[in-house]
């Protein structure tokens, strides 16, 4: 069955397409109805089963033929070392880690921390947790005592299992003394913390709360699977909220489990025992689904990689990866591909590996610029396909269904809906709109399963946060259009929407002008506070390496590019050189941030800021044109 046969047939028939997909799982009660309404457009799925997400993760391979299958292949060129686990040996592990957590009086539906660097161990560590019926939250390691202690107010974990640092290029990264501030700063005190010492720095341990991980599990006894129900909490992962407190993103156990397995071969085109990569962190929600849960529900191997696309040792790290560990589907975001393309524009390192293993780039986290994707298109030679996911969703919301039929691709579009979302794009009084036209882009409830069903301890949040601007519609908070084939185009946040003189203008169509410069390697338009039109944007380019024309020229030719691309409408008449632009952790652009900065409003500092010095950096660009002076 084709993409669009199978489409229909979702739609035809909800409930038996997600029945279907739920007999690939293995379930302690399989479910006998798949959706419940909850009222008030509340609605869970599989609530009828009793499941089991470490079992479908680790023991059913054991069982069935792939006890010596490799589950995790971990690489660190930071230490320089690489481990691989089998299934077998997986199981193992997460048993003992699963026990010592029982020991200390963990029990399913209490909440536990994770606060770890990219090891292994913090693949453990989630699965323990599934293993006891454990609700896991994890947090990235290294992330601020303040807000660690949000975090640990608002899920209240009875646990908190850490290592002693994480490694970045060139330092080392205590965690103790985050962990220590932020159980400090918290209202609420964990009972126990589980340390994981590392080589390359050893922390000392608090008495009478933390324990020594390695010895902990070595004198457990392991731990059985804990059955729980279909719409027991997996894990609540916050995602950052527009109040500045973080919101709880919650996943129910069995819809993720479905769902991510029938992504596996549908979407990234792998089938069990395949080597399957997502260049992520734990600590985003890719990290759950593509790291951890997705590849090894459906047999694959999966790889933790502990590095940065660039700097550890070269550009081409990710290449060595796949070539070294047989990588059939690699995913990563755009800022990746592109800080590799900043560095290597002719591509000279892709040519020193042997990439014939890789079928495609899957690519998500933000929008994929045109000029990136026919970059890696052409120097890889494979198809680069864009997808379109959020934290809320945990999967797929449209891209290309290249296991089940690769279609066409059409560069900047993330191709189209996946089987369970009805994607709409809708005006500002809710109606929808004409192909072409720009718009909100809205899902009709239900959700499909795998998506979140609330936030945790904030159902009030989570209704206004999703489903009052467009009743019956889970809103994305992204713009955009689709045309007449029905492929969706990811336009902006809504946010980035601006108004020029009554103009409503994408800012990422100008990005996407600006980055087909020949000498922009990466670039931002933000919308800034203007007397007399309201708003008016403001382009930021970083250069690509070994360009060393004059800045101003280059500048000139990209507000002409603007100009002559989208036209006077734009009203775009400055665009700033800068050596960087501030991004999350996980890439995203800190536009908002940058918006702020230039109309000289307060601002919390983002919590996931990669790096806050750069801020200082494009409050001196702006200050050259007029903005920032207070």
């Amino acid at each position: 069955m084709g993409y669009h046969a199978l489409y229909e047939a979702w739609k035809q028939d909800p409930e038996g397409f997600w029945l279907d997909a739920a007999k690939a799982i293995d379930w302690v009660e399989p479910p006998k109805k798949a959706l419940f309404d909850r009222g008030a457009d509340m609605y869970e799925w599989y609530a009828d089963a009793q499941v089991n997400g470490c079992y479908n993760a680790v023991d059913r391979h054991v069982e069935n033929g792939r006890a010596d299958q490799f589950a995790i292949i971990h690489d660190s060129p930071i230490t320089g070392t690489k481990q691989k686990i089998t299934f077998a040996e997986l199981q193992t592990r997460v048993a003992k880690l699963a026990g010592a957590l029982q020991a200390q009086g963990v029990t399913k539906g209490d909440r536990v921390i994770i606060y770890m660097p990219m090891v292994p161990e913090a693949l453990d560590a989630m699965l323990a947790c599934a293993r006891i019926g454990a609700v896991h939250s994890v947090v990235f390691g290294g992330f601020a005592a303040n807000e660690l202690a949000v975090r640990i107010d608002d899920c209240t974990p009875k646990a908190i299992l850490a290592a002693s640092c994480g490694l970045e290029p060139g330092r080392v990264v205590a965690y103790k003394p985050l962990l220590d501030g932020a159980i400090e700063m918290a209202r609420h005190k964990p009972e126990v913390c589980l340390i994981l010492q590392r080589e390359q720095h050893l922390c000392d341990l608090t008495p009478g709360r933390d324990l020594d991980w390695a010895e902990v599990c070595d004198a457990a006894t392991p731990a059985g699977c804990v059955p729980v129900a279909g719409n027991h909490p997996a894990y609540i992962l916050y995602t950052s909220g527009t109040t500045g407190a973080p919101k709880g993103v919650v996943r129910h156990t069995a819809g993720h489990l479905v769902a991510l397995n029938w992504t596996m071969k549908n979407i990234y085109n792998v089938d069990p025992g395949d080597v399957f990569w997502a260049a992520s962190d734990v600590g985003w929600v890719v990290g759950h689904s593509y790291i951890c849960y997705g590849p090894l529900v459906h047999g694959n191997t999966t790889v933790v990689f502990e590095g940065k696309p660039i700097g550890t040792p070269d550009a081409g790290t990710f290449w060595r990866i796949i070539a070294e560990h047989n990588v059939r589907s690699f995913f990563t975001a755009p800022t990746a591909i592109r800080a590799v393309r900043r560095e290597d524009p002719e591509g000279d390192f892709i040519r020193k590996y042997d990439l014939s293993c890789l079928r495609a780039l899957y690519l998500a986290g933000e929008r994929a610029d045109p000029d990136t994707i026919i970059w890696a298109q052409e120097k890889l030679g494979k198809p680069v396909y864009d997808h379109w996911w959020q934290t809320e969703t945990g999967f797929t919301i449209a891209g290309n269904p290249a296991g089940l039929e690769a279609l066409p691709v059409k560069i900047g579009s993330p191709t189209v809906p996946m089987p369970g979302y009805d994607v709409q794009i809708l005006d500002e009084a809710g109606q929808p709109q004409k192909p072409g036209a720009l718009g909100a882009i809205a899902i009709r409830l239900p959700l499909p399963p795998g998506t979140l069903p609330t936030l945790w301890n904030a159902e009030d949040r989570f209704r206004k946060s999703y489903m009052t601007t467009f009743p019956g519609y889970y809103e994305t908070g992204d713009a955009g259009m689709m045309d007449e084939d029905g492929y969706l185009y990811i336009m902006a946040r809504t946010d980035d929407v601006i108004n020029v003189a009554g103009h409503r203008l994408s800012t990422g169509a100008m990005e996407e002008v600006l980055a087909g410069h020949p000498d922009v390697a990466e670039c931002a338009v933000v919308g800034v506070g203007d007397a007399l039109k309201g708003q008016a944007p403001i382009g930021f380019v970083c250069l690509s390496k070994g360009v060393n024309r004059p800045h101003a020229e280059i500048a000139a030719e990209c507000v002409k590019r603007i100009r002559d691309q989208i036209g006077p409408v734009a009203a775009f008449k400055q665009a700033l050189v800068v050596d960087r632009l501030p991004k999350t952790r996980s890439g995203k652009i800190l536009r908002a941030t940058m918006v702020k900065i230039a109309d000289n409003q307060d601002f919390k500092m983002p919590a996931t800021i990669d790096d806050p010095a750069i801020l200082d950096e494009i409050r001196t660009a702006l200050q050259t044109i007029g903005y920032a002076q207070g």
